[in-house]
C-alpha cells in the first residue's frame, strides 16, 4: 500500500465529513416526509433508511474509535508523518467508496444488525446522523495528535478482525459517502415520479 501524509489524509476525511453533514442538514433536512421515505423499488432503501443504516454503524464505531484514541492519548502516542493502509483496510475502503462517476462498485447485503426498519421516524434519525458527524469530526481532530496506524479498532464483523484507526476512519467515511449517494438517488427518483405526473 502507498504511504500518504497523515495530516493531509485526516484533513481530507474531515472535509468529506463536513460535506456529508451539510448534505444531511440542507439537502435532507428540507425534504418532505414523503420524499425521505420514498423507495425506488422493491429491496431498495429510502433516504431515511440509508441514514438509519449509517447510524447503526456510528453507534458501534464511534465509541470504539473514542476508546482507542483515549487509550493512545493516555499512552502519550505521537503522530507519525506518514500513514499506510493495511491490505484489509484498503480493501474495505475500496469496496465501499463510490467511483469517480458516482456509481457504486457493487451491491452488498447488509449484516442483520445493520438493517434499517421499514419506516424509521425521520426527525430522530436525521438528528442522530448529524450528531454522529459532529462526533466523527471531533474524533478526527483528536486523531491528528496520535499514531493512527498503531491504534487498533475492532470491527463489527468480528472481534478478531481489527483495523488501524486510520483505516477505520477511511472505511467509515467511504461507507457514509456510499449511502448518502444512495439516499440522494432515492430522493431524485421521487422527484422524477412527481415531475412525470
Amino acid at each position: 500500500m502507498t504511504s500518504v501524509n497523515s495530516d493531509e489524509l485526516l484533513q481530507e476525511l474531515r472535509r468529506k465529513n463536513v460535506e456529508m453533514k451539510y448534505k444531511a442538514e440542507s439537502r435532507f433536512g428540507g425534504q418532505s416526509d414523503a420524499a425521505l421515505q420514498h423507495t425506488s423499488g422493491p429491496d431498495r432503501w429510502s433516504a431515511v433508511q440509508c441514514l438509519e443504516h449509517l447510524n447503526t454503524y456510528g453507534r458501534f464505531y464511534l465509541p470504539a474509535l473514542d476508546e482507542a484514541i483515549t487509550k493512545a492519548e493516555r499512552r502519550n502516542s505521537k503522530p507519525a508523518s506518514l500513514f499506510r493502509s493495511s491490505w484489509v483496510g484498503a480493501w474495505f475502503t475500496r469496496l465501499m467508496e463510490p467511483g469517480a462517476n458516482g456509481q457504486l462498485r457493487s451491491r452488498m447485503k447488509s449484516p442483520k444488525g445493520h438493517l434499517p426498519s421499514v419506516q424509521p421516524e425521520i426527525a430522530p434519525v436525521l438528528s442522530e446522523f448529524i450528531q454522529q458527524q459532529e462526533q466523527m469530526e471531533n474524533l478526527l481532530l483528536r486523531a491528528a495528535k496520535v499514531n493512527i496506524r498503531q491504534i487498533k479498532v475492532r470491527t463489527s464483523l468480528s472481534g478478531l478482525i481489527k483495523l488501524s484507526a486510520g483505516d477505520t476512519f477511511c472505511f467509515l467515511t467511504a461507507h457514509i459517502r456510499r449511502h448518502i449517494l444512495q439516499a440522494e438517488k432515492a430522493i431524485s427518483s421521487r422527484q422524477q415520479v412527481e415531475n412525470a405526473v
